[in-house]
C-alpha cells in the first residue's frame, strides 16, 4: 500500500485539517526525519592512535598544574577548511575534549594551520608562530600538500628533521601529524610514501606519530562508513564529523601518553642528529 502524502500546493491552499489527518501526517514524516538525523558514533581506539613515546612536558604540567600551551601547526586541515565553522577545527575541538578530561588544568590551543603551505613555508614560520610561542606540545600536521603537487616524498627528509630538531631545542613535545585518508589524497601515488617516510622518520627518532590516515582509513574500511561521514564536498578536506572524531582520539592518545609513569617517560630520548 502506497500513500501520497500532500503536495507542496495543498498546503498553500486554505484548509482545515482534522486531527486524525495530522497525526498521520506526524506518523509517516518522523521516521525519515529520525533516520536523517541519527548520530553516527565516533570509534576512536587507542589501539589505533596510541602514541610511540610519552609527553613528559605535558605529563610535567599536568602533574603541577600549570598551564599547558599548545601550537597546532600545519596548513588546511589545521585551520579547518571543510568546517562549517573555526569552532569545528580540530584545534578548538581538541581544546574542548582536553578540558573535559581535565578539568582542573587550563589549556591553550594555538591555532597556527594555514591553508595551503608545504613543509618549507611552514619551517618560515617555525621562528614566530613555535619557537616564539615557547609552546609545551607542538603538533605539526604535514604532508597533504606535498601529495597533492605530487612533489616527492624523499625530497622532504631534510626539512623535516629539521623541524624536529628546532622543536626539540627548546624542550618541547612534539607530535607529528599524518595525511588525511580521503578521495583525492588516495588516488595520489605520493600518498603511501608520504605516510611510510613520516612513520619511518618517527620511529627512527624516537618522536611521536598520531596516525591519522590509518584512523580514518578504518573509518573507511573497517567501519564502512562512507566518505561523505568525515569528509567535505571537495573530496579533500574533513568535516565537521571528521575533525570531531579525530580530535577525540588525538585528545585520548595525547592523555594517555602524558599520564605514563614518569621512569618511562625519562627513557629512550634521543637527540635529533
Amino acid at each position: 500500500m502506497v500513500t501520497a502524502l500532500p503536495r507542496l500546493k495543498d498546503f498553500a491552499k486554505p484548509a482545515t485539517w482534522s486531527l486524525a489527518s495530522v497525526v498521520l501526517l506526524a506518523a509517516l514524516a518522523t521516521p525519515f526525519s529520525a533516520h536523517a538525523q541519527a548520530p553516527v558514533p565516533c570509534n576512536a581506539s587507542l589501539e589505533v592512535v596510541r602514541l610511540a613515546q610519552p609527553l613528559t612536558r605535558v605529563g610535567h604540567k599536568l602533574h603541577t598544574g600549570e598551564p599547558i600551551t599548545i601550537v597546532a601547526m600545519g596548513s588546511s586541515s589545521t585551520w579547518g577548511s571543510g568546517a562549517t565553522s573555526q569552532a569545528a577545527s580540530y584545534p578548538t575541538q581538541l581544546a574542548a575534549d582536553l578540558k573535559a578530561r581535565f578539568p582542573k588544568q587550563s589549556f591553550n590551543v594555538i591555532n597556527a594551520g594555514v591553508g595551503g603551505e608545504e613543509i618549507p613555508e611552514m619551517l618560515k614560520r617555525f621562528d614566530t608562530a613555535v619557537i616564539a610561542v615557547k609552546p609545551d606540545l607542538v603538533l605539526w600536521q604535514l604532508g597533504t600538500n606535498s601529495i597533492m603537487r605530487d612533489t616527492k616524498s624523499s625530497d622532504q627528509d631534510s626539512l623535516i628533521r629539521d623541524g624536529l630538531r628546532r622543536i626539540r631545542s627548546i624542550n618541547s613535545d612534539v607530535v607529528l601529524i599524518d595525511p588525511q585518508y580521503v578521495p583525492k589524497v588516495i588516488a595520489k601515488p605520493e600518498a603511501g610514501r608520504m605516510v611510510d617516510l613520516l612513520a619511518t622518520t618517527a620511529k627512527q627518532l624516537d618522536v611521536d606519530l598520531f596516525p591519522r590516515f590509518e584512523a580514518m582509513k578504518r573509518w573507511s574500511v573497517v567501519e564502512k562508513l562512507p566518505f561523505d561521514q568525515f569528509t567535505s564536498v571537495d573530496g579533500l578536506h574533513m568535516n565537521d564529523w571528521g575533525y570531531a572524531c579525530m580530535a577525540k582520539g588525538l585528545g585520548m592518545a595525547l592523555a594517555e601518553a602524558a599520564q605514563r609513569p614518569v621512569l618511562s617517560a625519562t627513557a629512550g630520548a634521543r637527540a635529533l642528529p
